[in-house]
């Protein structure tokens, strides 16, 4: 069954190519309102700090018109910290398949950033918007949960202007002797427990845990994103591999 077009990954399980949006989503449901505690426990609270990284990297202009679609952003972190970095023609535009998350993320954004946000409902593989639009796209810790990421790789560079760039944050293979027994044990032995006693939902934070297992190495990945069409790709890890930042650009 590994090599049937119509099945894929669902954690350690395989399922059929349909069933993983409507299982994705409803484990979204579940962590929605605890979305940031979620990425704590996973992360350690790492998480804040290698999204300001990822925000760092993106460079937001603040002298200068810049869109930015933040896909998989349902809760707003990213596209926050995008609009308080760049200047005042910095648009962000917010695409979640998950209505729960976009309902957080409204919530959270209140009346702050007025017309400078707005929060879509779409699926990454067959975004509702237009080509050539946008001057960067991002996507952080939501590219493991695509059933075909190809086709949303291809998508993101459908979507972007000549000489966007495509940034990506997401867990990876951690590659320091020691720290990855540790972090095998603690992502496998604590992490599910912490799921169901903090947050009462094992389950979800079992799946979590075993999609970033199933997550192809930041190597075999960066192949991935120069299939879809980018150059000059690259990745970056940080704390020892536990994710990576990974870039590319669209050339033509």
């Amino acid at each position: 069954m590994a090599g049937d077009e119509t099945s894929t990954d669902f954690g350690f399980e395989r399922v059929r190519l349909a069933e993983k949006q409507d299982r994705v989503n409803e484990v979204f449901r579940s962590v929605a309102k605890r979305y940031d505690l979620m990425n704590d426990l996973m992360s350690g609270g790492l998480h804040r700090a290698w999204k300001s990284a990822f925000v760092s990297t993106l460079r937001p202009s603040r002298t200068r018109p810049f869109r930015l679609l933040d896909v998989a952003g349902g809760t707003g972190d990213i596209a926050f910290r995008t609009l308080e970095a760049g200047g005042p023609d910095t648009k962000v535009t917010v695409l979640d398949i998950n209505e729960a998350m976009l309902g957080v993320g409204r919530e959270r954004a209140g009346h702050r950033y007025g017309s400078r946000i707005d929060f879509v409902a779409g699926n990454a593989e067959s975004l509702p918007l237009p080509s050539e639009t946008f001057d960067a796209y991002t996507i952080a810790f939501g590219i493991r949960n695509v059933p075909r990421i190809e086709l949303a790789l291809k998508e993101a560079h459908r979507v972007l202007k000549v000489g966007g760039r495509f940034l990506c944050l997401e867990f990876s293979h951690v590659d320091v002797p020691g720290l990855d027994k540790i972090y095998e044990a603690y992502s496998f032995k604590v992490i599910p427990r912490l799921g169901s006693l903090v947050a009462g939902d094992k389950e979800s934070y079992q799946y979590l845990v075993e999609s970033i297992r199933r997550f192809p190495t930041a190597g075999s990945f960066a192949r991935m994103i120069e299939e879809a069409g980018f150059g000059h790709v690259t990745h970056r890890p940080l704390s020892g591999g536990i994710c990576a930042i990974h870039s590319g650009w669209k050339l033509a």
